[in-house]
């Protein structure tokens, strides 16, 4: 019985699998074309579900990554922000746990426009990993936040203008 049960769990995983990839393949081969919403919906709740149903395989919080990225892209952010809280809390030694709290940060800041939520997450991004590739984008982030592209392009004809006078 017990080796029944395996097959059929092994075999389920494999079909989930499989799915992603060819999920995958479809969305991602194709370069000239829009990408179609559905698919890529679907392919963020096989990622989901992959990480459900299989919660302590390595993969598990890779899949989760990917489908925080993706609902990322799709503007989403209240997903992908439920998809990288959960990643930062069941997966707290995953690679990629600055990414997700970075991530957090830009979705608040440029999806959400929650301003103080973004300037708190890139405040703890910077405690927490000072060192980190990210570090110098929270940084710039955090002494931008809020201002407007017109405030932003003013300030850099600002700059260049002084470095010219030099």
């Amino acid at each position: 019985m017990v080796l029944i049960v395996m097959a059929t769990s092994c075999s389920q995983k494999g079909k989930l699998d499989k799915q992603i990839k060819d999920l995958e393949e479809e969305i991602f081969s194709v370069t000239d074309q829009a990408i179609n919403t559905e698919k890529t919906a679907q392919l963020v709740d096989a990622y989901i579900a992959y990480a459900d149903a299989y919660p302590g395989d390595k993969k598990a919080p890779e899949y989760l990554f990917n489908a925080g990225n993706v609902a990322m892209n799709l503007l989403d952010p209240k997903k992908a922000i439920a998809v990288f809280d959960r990643i930062l809390q069941d997966y707290p030694d995953y690679e990629r746990i600055p990414h997700c709290l970075f991530l957090k940060a830009f979705i608040n800041e440029n999806q959400m426009n929650q301003l103080g939520q973004a300037e708190m997450l890139y405040r703890e991004f910077l405690q927490k990993y000072p060192g980190h590739e990210f570090a110098d984008d929270a940084e710039l982030s955090l002494k931008n936040l809020g201002k407007s592209p017109e405030e932003l392009l003013e300030q850099f004809q600002q700059a260049a203008s002084a470095d010219s006078l030099q």
